[in-house]
């Protein structure tokens, strides 16, 4: 984690007395909003999930977002949009997720709820579970409309990292098959009704960190949170490039 210093000292380890209020600790990835010290638990976030068309961001489109927000550990709220996506939905798509074509006919285009999305998300943390699936349809989606805001809620801005449940399963559950949302949720005894289906799933993403933070190694703080989140993807993304090692 890159941060200012905090301490009021500078790179030669000299104290500068009387100017440690004037620095304001920035954190690789952190929501501008939120300090960077909070209880990520305490502050606002907002659990995100997309279903969509298919798997590749710059061809296929979002028909469902739910989120859920949590405070303190608590669902405050909860919203969902059915979008139609301009496009016939494929039959292995609906296939996962139970969404027709006739679902979304007649439904809003997402243009057209960016705007509620923005204000639902306003000064929360972002999270999902598997999170740059529904990070990077949601930055191709706004991509695609024209006029969008310049100003915008922490999930959709490129500097904010996503708080990612499973990067923290698979290491905690490293010997475990599966870390799917279906088989964490299973495994933690958390109920997921309807599995991808969006505010479901974001439910169920939300229940699975709060109970994989009940495990030491997770940081509290956010920004914590966010560095060892970080460093656990980049050990796992290593170690999947030696799997992929020709004998």
């Amino acid at each position: 984690m890159k941060v200012s210093d905090p301490c009021g000292c500078f790179p030669t380890g000299r104290h500068y007395p009387g100017i440690a209020h004037l620095i304001r600790v920035r954190a690789i990835g952190v929501a501008s909003e939120i300090e960077a010290e909070a209880s990520w638990v305490e502050s606002a976030i907002a659990f995100i999930d997309t279903e969509t068309t298919g798997r590749d961001p710059t061809r296929d489109r979002v028909i469902e977002v739910g989120i859920v927000i949590a405070k303190g550990g608590v669902i405050v709220d909860r919203m969902s949009w059915l979008i139609d996506p301009g496009m016939p939905i494929p039959e292995e798509s609906t296939a996962v997720h139970g969404i027709k074509d006739d679902d979304v006919r007649g439904k809003p285009a997402f243009a057209a709820v960016l705007p509620e999305i923005l204000a639902f998300v306003v000064g929360a943390i972002p999270a999902a579970y598997n999170a740059e699936f529904d990070r990077a349809f949601l930055r191709a989606e706004l991509s695609r409309v024209e006029g969008a805001p310049t100003t915008l809620s922490p999930a959709f801005r490129r500097d904010v990292e996503w708080l990612d449940p499973l990067v923290f399963a698979r290491e905690i559950y490293r010997d475990e098959q599966s870390r799917a949302l279906s088989e964490m949720a299973q495994r933690l005894g958390i109920n997921l009704e309807k599995a991808h289906r969006a505010t479901y799933d974001a439910e169920a993403a939300l229940q699975v960190l709060l109970a994989l933070a009940k495990d030491p190694r997770l940081p509290r703080g956010y920004a914590a949170l966010l560095q060892e989140q970080r460093r656990l993807a980049r050990q796992f993304e290593e170690a999947r490039r030696f799997w992929r090692k020709p004998n």
